[in-house]
């Protein structure tokens, strides 16, 4: 990964069943992002993820039968409901080159063994665990012996959870990545503890660290990358008010922009650990702060005493930690009230 953030628009399941919808929201993640007020290009989003879900491996008979009837249910059953919203291999296939083609990563969160069917057709960049799959170790397992890295989310696990999976995953594969997560949707402010980056990074610093967000709004992916964050994982979709459960949780092409934006100006921002005036300070400095200045008309030939003297702008004279170079020298042509005194006007 590149010493930018890792931004991974997750599409989900936002695509809701239509290869084409995929398409558009791979549009609005590769869009160029502006800065418009100091006229900055800046990078668009790296990945897109999509999910692949193995109904003979995804739910009990009894939870497939269920009624849904939810106003998001895209069939009568859950079971019905989640077949609408897959696509197989081929049309995975079909998004991930045009992704490609468009310069995106592709990720792909792979949700059974029976998924892996897709890697005959194609390599994904990098392999997404699923929250709730921290524990599946025997999923882990074979996704780990592709090879391909690997990115874990947090959200359902705690420490030996976490402990567990790292184990697994690492007697394949080393390259490892490590989300903070919080598996509420939406999470609410109090609980999404971005703190648990700084843990992270310091209890597992043999691999990187992000944070995949499920919080209303921009400002937490935001924070996180202030905080260290080298991935940032978020939803995205083309109209927040489209139906499906994830929609209006994700961010629109706007909300996109905007992210992406704040994170590569943060990225920016973040600077070196060192206290220091930056070049285009110089100027300001000149302009705005203060030196030793006339408090009253000085004649030719008067000796300057401190009560002679105080501090006005521009900058561009003695600063008062060096007015011994002032206080008891000759003024060498009369000096008008209110003006600053340069090394010039006296001996």
């Amino acid at each position: 990964m590149e010493n930018s953030t890792y931004i991974i628009g997750e599409i989900g399941q936002n695509h809701n069943g239509s290869v084409d919808i995929a398409k558009l929201i791979v549009d609005a993640a590769s869009r160029p992002i502006h800065e418009d007020l100091f006229g900055l290009e800046l990078k668009p989003m790296d990945a897109v993820k999509l999910t692949k879900r193995d109904l003979s491996q995804e739910l009990s008979k009894t939870q497939m039968e269920a009624p849904y009837t939810s106003i998001h249910s895209f069939g009568k059953t859950y079971g019905e409901h989640r077949a609408a919203l897959e696509l197989n291999d081929e049309q995975h296939f079909e998004i991930y080159k045009y992704a490609k083609n468009l310069g995106l990563d592709f990720v792909e969160t792979l949700c059974a063994v029976g998924c892996l069917s897709m890697l005959k057709l194609f390599a994904p960049d990098r392999l997404k665990v699923a929250s709730r799959d921290l524990t599946n170790l025997p999923l882990l397992a074979a996704l780990a012996e592709t090879k391909i890295p690997i990115i874990i989310s947090t959200g359902m696990a705690g420490k030996q959870e976490l402990d567990n999976a790292i184990n697994v995953i690492t007697k394949y594969n080393s390259n490892l990545s490590i989300l903070h997560c919080v598996s509420q949707y939406p999470t609410q402010p109090q609980n999404v503890n971005l703190k648990t980056i700084t843990y992270l990074q310091k209890n597992y610093s043999q691999f990187t660290i992000g944070y995949s967000d499920h919080t209303i709004g921009i400002s937490t992916p935001v924070a996180a990358v202030a905080m260290g964050a080298k991935i940032i994982e978020k939803h995205i979709t083309l109209d927040r008010k489209m139906k499906g459960t994830d929609q209006a949780g994700s961010l629109g092409i706007d909300g996109i922009n905007r992210m992406v934006r704040d994170i590569r100006v943060m990225e920016m921002s973040l600077g070196k650990e060192e206290i220091f005036i930056e070049e285009g300070v110089k100027s300001s400095r000149v302009k705005l702060e203060r030196s030793i200045a006339t408090k009253r008309a000085i004649k030719k030939g008067e000796v300057i005493r401190e009560a002679d003297i105080h501090m006005l702008s521009p900058g561009d004279g003695f600063k008062w930690a060096e007015n011994e170079q002032v206080i008891g020298k000759v003024a060498l042509a009369d000096i008008p009230q209110n003006e600053i005194i340069y090394a010039k006007m006296i001996n």
